[in-house]
């Protein structure tokens, strides 16, 4: 099952976070942050997949280091819509010149500019990977989002820009 599969099971699911206000507020601040940079919503969702492709292999460093809890706290921890250079450091300490020189690649954007987003952008990934974690009350165990994001079954097909823009196409954004 696809990661976009595993977004709609955990929308539909009444025992894991995700919803439509949710989807609705990541694509909301993805779209604010793209017209408070210039850049249009395919240079964004660029961005995005370049950025999430860094996330995934920073959060398949942080499973082998220390299991499935430790990456599911950090999604928990940073996850969210407003910035956290935290969330940036937690993943990526200060390498940050690979991700920006490839998103500028990817995108054309200006480098200063892709450095000013990622604070926004890394959170907006860790909560597009939250919608699948288990609610507070609920006896669900793992996030079937975040497994599906970090691929267990290793046949790498997985972009978080594609599983976004059907989300979005689903929420009519």
């Amino acid at each position: 099952m696809g990661l976009f599969d595993q977004i709609m099971n955990a929308v539909n699911d009444p025992n894991l976070q995700a919803n439509a206000g949710q989807l609705a507020g990541i694509f909301g601040t993805m779209q604010q942050l793209g017209n408070d940079r210039g850049a249009d919503a395919s240079t964004m969702q660029s961005a995005m997949s370049v950025v999430g492709g860094f996330v995934r292999s920073a959060l398949q460093e942080k499973q082998a280091e220390g299991g499935n809890n430790a990456v599911q706290n950090l999604v928990n921890q940073f996850g969210g819509t407003s910035p956290s250079t935290a969330a940036v450091t937690a993943l990526f300490g200060s390498q940050l010149q690979p991700i920006i020189d490839a998103v500028a690649q990817r995108t054309g954007l200006d480098p200063n500019t892709i450095q000013q987003m990622l604070p926004t952008l890394v959170p907006l990934v860790l909560n597009f990977l939250k919608t699948g974690a288990p609610n507070q009350d609920s006896q669900a165990g793992s996030n079937p989002v975040l497994n599906s994001f970090l691929d267990s079954d290793g046949d790498g097909d997985v972009d978080i820009a594609d599983a976004m823009r059907m989300a979005g196409g689903f929420l009519g954004q």
